[in-house]
């Protein structure tokens, strides 16, 4: 990420960061949310870190799946992904998402743009269960139709709910789609042959321009095909589909239930595992708008709304939230620094300067 793209996104992310932190806790005043912050028991701290670390331990794992190398052991896989998730949490723009295959590539040499495909894959399987897992919260979880929230004046509610969850499937259908396509050997064939044409279409530009949209265009996008295709290929094996799957689930319930055990400690939530798990599915749909590094702001707005569609009034709505986003990012912040400092990898080199990096 350059200077100008870091100030960009540091500038939108404050402003949407700002925005968010006001209609989150408009109607909160400061007094009386430090003085319920003051009433959580915190050592159910303890057990919701232990159930977040497991959960980091089978991201590992299904990393390691779509991976597919037995060179790359758990260790290996865990450092550069705690790494990219602490990255995530302190600077912006999500590079962790980039660093994690770029870390793998220096320490493990793997490809860089297979790496940074299953990454992507991973994101998709994270997509499509929150999708799902939406649509089955508005079909099984009830939300009291009359419940809303007031937000730079527009009404958050369970039809709001419903109408973005409408969209969203549609999207995941869409992407589903894109790989699919690009995993199956006849229609990536098909993309690779239109991609190769490309420079065809500048002939009027002589042969200089074309050599150049062959080189700098056509022939990088037919290798990003190939090896996004290659991140891809558990989509040509059901059991390794599977087993991601089974796993995605598995990640996503234990942080509901991470959720749901602070919440035991926190005086007057007292919703349901099946409402916290709602709860959690609309702070990871906030949290996709782009913020300052933390997704502070947006994932208090996110966790504000939700709880009021639950009954939970204003103050310990946004005291068990903004207690919960701290208890959520600290381990994370805490290994991926641990991570960087065993395994010797300079963090701001990672981020910001990834000029020694064969993307290949």
């Amino acid at each position: 990420m350059n200077r100008k793209s870091l100030l960009i996104s540091v500038a939108v992310g404050i402003v949407v960061s700002g925005i968010t932190l006001y209609y989150a806790f408009r109607n909160v005043p400061a007094g009386e949310l430090v003085r319920y912050l003051g009433t959580i028991n915190y050592w159910w701290i303890v057990p919701a870190t232990v159930i977040i670390l497991v959960s980091f331990g089978l991201r590992v794992y299904r990393w390691q799946l779509l991976l597919g190398s037995d060179d790359i052991g758990f260790w290996q896989a865990f450092h550069p992904l705690m790494i990219g998730f602490m990255l995530n949490c302190v600077f912006p723009g999500r590079i962790g998402e980039v660093a994690r295959p770029l870390i793998l590539k220096k320490q493990q040499d793997y490809p860089f743009s297979r790496g940074l495909a299953t990454v992507a894959a991973e994101r998709v399987f994270d997509s499509l269960l929150l999708v799902v897992l939406l649509a089955v919260v508005l079909s099984v979880v009830p939300i009291d139709p009359g419940r809303e929230m007031t937000f730079g004046g527009y009404q958050l509610n369970r039809e709001t709910l419903t109408a973005a969850s409408s969209g969203l499937v549609k999207l995941c259908l869409l992407v589903v789609l894109g790989v699919v396509l690009v995993s199956w050997t006849p229609s990536r064939g098909l993309i690779i042959a239109v991609v190769q044409k490309l420079p065809e279409f500048f002939r009027f530009a002589g042969d200089g321009f074309r050599d150049k949209i062959q080189r700098y265009v056509a022939a990088p996008l037919v290798h990003v095909v190939e090896n996004v295709a290659a991140g891809f290929s558990l989509v040509r094996d059901p059991r390794l589909l599977a087993a991601c799957a089974l796993l995605s689930v598995l990640i996503w319930a234990l942080m509901a239930l991470a959720y749901y055990v602070v919440s035991l400690g926190a005086p007057g939530v007292g919703i349901s595992l099946a409402q916290m798990t709602a709860v959690m599915v609309i702070v990871c749909f906030f949290i996709a708008l782009p913020s300052i590094p933390g997704y502070w702001g947006i994932w208090e707005a996110g966790g504000v709304f939700a709880l009021t569609l639950f009954g939970v009034n204003a103050r310990e709505a946004a005291g068990f939230t903004l207690a919960n986003h701290a208890i959520q990012l600290l381990p994370i912040i805490v290994i991926g620094l641990m991570s960087a400092l065993l395994t010797g990898v300079n963090l701001w080199q990672v981020a910001f300067k990834p000029n020694g990096a064969e993307r290949s």
